[in-house]
């Protein structure tokens, strides 16, 4: 069994050391918990659970931490995708959940499997998920006093189960000041992607993560019988091109996990039961 979470990027995390501190102890912490569920759970709902507590800590730009849109709204997406049946399913801008990825698992047993704006919020209404704030008084004090800053924040955690069976899931905010309608990665093939070879959540600037396929070329990859380093490390290479920012965290069906970055801020957490690898 393994698992491996990742919190976005933070640009603050090289500069002020208690944030950097902080985000690393709740990842820390998340990390370990997830491993625990883990243990009597599906890497599916593991997944799941562990992306949840990633969205309830204010710390990170996803649920309750989301960054502000251009017009003052927060809006988020989410998804899941199981590597057994490799059905995906999500969410993209919605708003006023405090879980977004809870409502991409509800959606998992659809026909229709990914909704955005008002279709995504008015399912999550029908089937319980009651209205949130998710306006954190930080997140309200950036969008006013600085308008043009730009989050990289994005929440995800892979997992393998005690089956060999590989999940993946990516929470998001969005990027701060976005135009309203802007999609993000982290609900497409390209920022979360998993089969039963490999799983891979992705962060950093949506568009260049979208523009270099990133997430379904590891896997693909992995899947045609290179090995997950070989995989991240070609799939960043044809980033360099375009100075593609993004980051990447993985698993192969063999428990071998891998991550990397194309800018060193990326912030994530792996445990196998004994040992952590806590960066940034």
């Amino acid at each position: 069994m393994k698992i491996i979470i990742h919190g976005g990027f933070f640009s603050e995390s090289s500069t002020h050391l208690e944030t950097k501190i902080a985000k690393q102890e709740a990842l820390k912490k998340i990390a370990s918990s997830g491993f625990e569920y883990l243990k009597t759970h599906t890497a599916l709902e593991t997944v799941v659970f562990t992306v949840s507590l990633l969205e309830d800590n204010p710390l990170f730009n996803a649920g309750i931490g989301s960054q502000i849109q251009s017009d003052g709204k927060i809006r988020m997406s989410a998804s899941l995708m199981d590597g057994e049946t490799q059905k995906m399913s999500g969410v993209i801008n919605i708003e006023e959940v405090k879980n977004p990825i809870q409502v991409a698992e509800k959606l998992l047993s659809y026909d229709d499997k990914i909704l955005g704006g008002e279709g995504a919020i008015q399912f999550a209404r029908e089937n319980g998920f009651n209205i949130f704030s998710t306006e954190i008084p930080q997140r309200k004090e950036e969008y006013l006093a600085k308008k043009q800053s730009k989050g990289l924040g994005t929440v995800g955690c892979v997992a393998l189960d005690g089956n060999g069976k590989l999940a993946v899931a990516t929470s998001t905010g969005g990027k701060g000041f976005e135009i309203p309608g802007r999609i993000s990665d982290s609900a497409t093939v390209a920022g979360n992607y998993a089969n039963s070879h490999c799983a891979v959540s992705c962060t950093g600037v949506g568009e260049d993560i979208v523009s270099g396929a990133v997430a379904a070329k590891i896997v693909c990859r992995v899947s045609d019988g290179q090995t997950i380093q070989q995989a991240f490390h070609k799939t960043f290479n044809e980033l360099l091109p375009f100075d593609g920012f993004a980051g990447a965290i993985g698993i192969d069906q063999l428990g071998n996990i891998c991550h990397q970055n194309s800018h060193p801020t990326m912030v994530f957490a792996s445990f196998d039961g004994d040992i952590y690898e806590i960066f940034n």
